[in-house]
């Protein structure tokens, strides 16, 4: 194929992440927020085991279609990411039953926060002031929104304490999912090791196999909770749910395939631009489309802090970093020079995108 301008595939895949991803947001808080015969919708692993089927399928069509890697695959420690990061997206789900969506976005968008923890806590990381700041401004925003918003009666509005608890969990289960897929590349690595071609599964891989993982412990639980069987009763009396399901996962997968494609055609800077602009659209279109979200000054003011947090650390990445300086020869050797080490913060050296 021709090689399209930059512009032209920096379009392509920002479009491609908005459309399918808006169309995911909208569908899935119609599945969780809208009253169907007076009921609403419960049966949160039923709903992630078709997600993660249909996401599974798309990736095994694409591995067959485009190739594979030829990598010797860490199945073990995918299908660990892949079954952490389906709780994670449990966690998130069932909390749209307690919260609003603009609620739960905003809380999704605190991921930073108990990734920097755990960096300080379990690998010992050092974070500068500005990312310190950044954390802060985004946790107060978050604060501010969920302190100073309208209190409601009515079943299916309002954020309860078990909803913000819900979105907690999630982003523990976010903060586990990272340090999992580390130890997939570092795996990748140790059952690969020659020094040349790819160093990680293609995205088709990854996505097959995250997926696939995903998929069979949220059917293990759906059977465990009875969310398989309230799932088809509630889905056969009402039709329109499943198929909005179906709907939103297919475009949870579309958009998996256009995040991989922004992220190889550019960087994981570009991506996160892209996804966090996605998210601020996502939570507006919320608030105007469903009179139900609408939000109070104050809960305006802690969305701007949390997206001009976000936007900061976009900001920052953009800024060129000082390389450090380089140490002084050994006295005694006339040529000390070596190869530098891998760059562990690199974009070749990032795990696959957990979500959008």
């Amino acid at each position: 194929m021709p090689s399209l301008p930059k512009e032209v595939e920096l379009l392509i895949g920002a479009l491609g992440i908005f459309l399918s991803f808006s169309v995911f947001a909208v569908l899935q808080e119609d599945v969780y927020k809208k009253a169907y015969g007076g009921e609403f919708f419960a049966s949160t692993f039923f709903a992630l085991a078709i997600e993660r089927g249909v996401n599974a399928l798309t990736a095994f069509c694409g591995d067959k279609l485009l190739g594979s890697s030829g990598l010797t695959i860490p199945y073990l420690e995918i299908f660990n990411s892949g079954i952490s990061q389906m709780l994670a997206m449990a966690a998130s789900n069932e909390a749209l039953r307690y919260v609003s969506f603009p609620t739960q976005v905003l809380g999704k968008s605190c991921k930073m926060v108990p990734v920097m923890a755990g960096g300080i806590v379990l690998s010992g990381k050092r974070y500068s002031a500005v990312e310190y700041a950044q954390v802060t401004l985004i946790t107060l925003g978050v604060c501010v929104f969920n302190l100073f918003g309208k209190k409601k009666k009515k079943k299916g509005g309002g954020d309860s304490p078990l909803g913000l608890a819900l979105i907690g969990a999630s982003l523990f289960m976010d903060a586990f999912t990272g340090g999992l897929q580390d130890k997939v590349k570092l795996r990748t690595k140790e059952l690969n090791p020659a020094p040349s071609g790819p160093k990680r599964p293609s995205m088709h891989e990854s996505m097959l196999w995250t997926n696939l993982s995903g998929c069979l412990m949220a059917l293990l639980l759906a059977l465990c909770t009875g969310h398989l069987f309230s799932g088809l009763r509630f889905c056969r009396a009402h039709p329109e749910v499943l198929r909005a399901i179906i709907i939103y996962s297919l475009s949870s997968a579309v958009g998996q395939n256009f995040v991989y494609f922004t992220l190889t055609q550019f960087n994981p800077l570009i991506l996160t631009t892209v996804t966090t602009t996605r998210k601020i659209f996502s939570t507006l279109f919320s608030v105007f489309r469903n009179p139900a979200n609408s939000l109070t000054s104050p809960q305006w003011l802690g969305c701007i802090m949390v997206f001009a947090g976000l936007i900061g650390d976009i900001l920052r990445k953009m800024l060129p970093s000082k390389p450090p300086a380089a140490p002084p020869p050994p006295p005694d050797s006339a040529d000390a020079s070596g190869e530098p080490a891998a760059d562990e913060a690199s974009p070749s050296a990032s795990a696959p995108p957990a979500a959008v």
